[in-house]
């Protein structure tokens, strides 16, 4: 156990992974590690307007993986009632003077076109189109069927980030797949 410890000590280090969280997701769970994240920021002495990017970044795909992931895990809550709270992994790192995101959640096969679309349709966009976009998606109704959100995830990651956005899904048992995305965030980022 020690030496598979020391392993993954080893392989994030190399990685430069800064943060890793896997497992259920709440509201509340979210604001302690945006704490965590800010603290790191501020300990690698991150520029503010860097440390502004990747937390916009995190909070998106946090809300995104807390309101769409279809993998849940039960859990009771010290009043003895029952709740379920969706799952997903959150993984960020530094590659030279660049941070990396990338998200992990399962969804429902049905909505892969649609996410596919979507964000290879702000792929794309360059800054200028992606701030009309926006702006243009604030205020329009009933931006897509089925969000829980106002719908503006995707377009304010797209925004933030300096890169394209990558994806995967990878298909899961039944009608889910594994959705991942991966972004980065910094100067020099690959396009």
């Amino acid at each position: 156990m020690i030496t598979e410890i020391i392993d993954w000590y080893k392989m994030l280090s190399q990685k430069k992974i800064t943060l890793i969280y896997s497992g259920p997701l709440w509201s509340e769970g979210i604001g302690g590690i945006a704490g965590t994240l800010c603290k790191r920021l501020e300990y690698d002495k991150i520029p503010l307007n860097m440390s502004m990017e990747v937390f916009s970044v995190f909070v998106e795909q946090m809300n995104n993986m807390l309101m769409y992931s279809e993998e849940k895990e039960m859990f009771t809550m010290t009043d003895g009632c029952s709740a379920e709270s969706p799952k997903g992994i959150f993984v960020l790192g530094k590659e030279g003077s660049k941070f990396f995101i990338q998200t992990g959640n399962a969804m429902k096969n049905e909505n892969i076109e649609m996410i596919k679309s979507r964000i290879d349709y702000l792929n794309t966009l360059d800054k200028a189109a992606l701030r009309s976009y926006y702006k243009q998606q604030m205020h329009s109704p009933a931006v897509h069927p089925g969000s829980k959100g106002a719908g503006l995830g995707f377009i304010e990651i797209a925004r933030r980030i300096s890169s394209k956005i990558f994806y995967s899904f990878t298909p899961l048992s039944g009608d889910l797949s594994f959705f991942t995305l991966y972004v980065t965030i910094g100067e020099g980022a690959d396009e």
